[in-house]
C-alpha cells in the first residue's frame, strides 16, 4: 500500500522511522521532501523553516502532488506542547485531502479531544491503530 506520512513538522525524526518501519512491513511509505531541511533541528528552528517553506515554496501544494496515486495516510498524531494527540491546522487540511482523494486515514492514536476539529476528524471515519503499524491493511 502507498501511504503518506502526515503531522506536526516537529515530528520529522518519527516520521523517518514510521516511513521505515512501514517500507519494512512491506508498504510504500513516504514524507515530504521537504523534511530534510528539519533533521537535528531545534522545534524553534523547524518552526522557521515551516513558515518559509509554506510562504515562499507552497509546502502544502507539494505534499498534496506527491498525496496523487497514494492510497491512505498515516497521521501521526503524538502529543506536542501538552496537547494529547495533537492534530494541527496543516494536518488537519491534509486529513481532509486524502479524504477527498478516496485514500484511507490511519490515525497512530485516538482522535484528539480538540473541540474545534474532532467532528470534523470523525466524519471521515478514520481507523485508529493504536500504534500497532500490523493494522495498516
Amino acid at each position: 500500500m502507498k501511504i503518506g506520512i502526515i503531522g506536526s513538522m516537529q515530528f520529522t525524526d518519527k516520521m523517518i522511522e514510521y516511513r521505515d518501519k512501514l517500507n519494512a512491513l512491506g508498504h510504500d511509505a513516504f514524507i515530504t521532501d521537504l523534511h530534510k531541511t528539519m533533521i537535528g533541528k531545534t522545534d524553534k528552528e523547524i518552526e522557521e523553516i515551516k513558515i518559509h517553506q509554506k510562504n515562499n515554496m507552497d509546502a502544502i501544494r507539494e505534499f498534496w502532488r506527491m498525496m496523487q496515486g497514494a492510497d491512505a495516510v498515516l497521521v501521526l498524531n503524538l502529543d506536542k506542547n501538552g496537547v494529547k494527540n495533537y492534530v494541527g491546522a496543516n494536518t488537519l487540511m491534509e486529513i481532509g485531502f486524502a479524504h477527498v482523494l478516496d485514500q484511507k486515514i490511519f490515525m497512530l492514536n485516538d482522535i484528539p479531544e480538540f473541540p474545534y476539529s474532532r467532528t470534523e476528524i470523525e466524519a471521515v471515519k478514520p481507523v485508529v491503530i493504536n500504534g500497532n503499524l500490523e493494522l495498516i491493511k
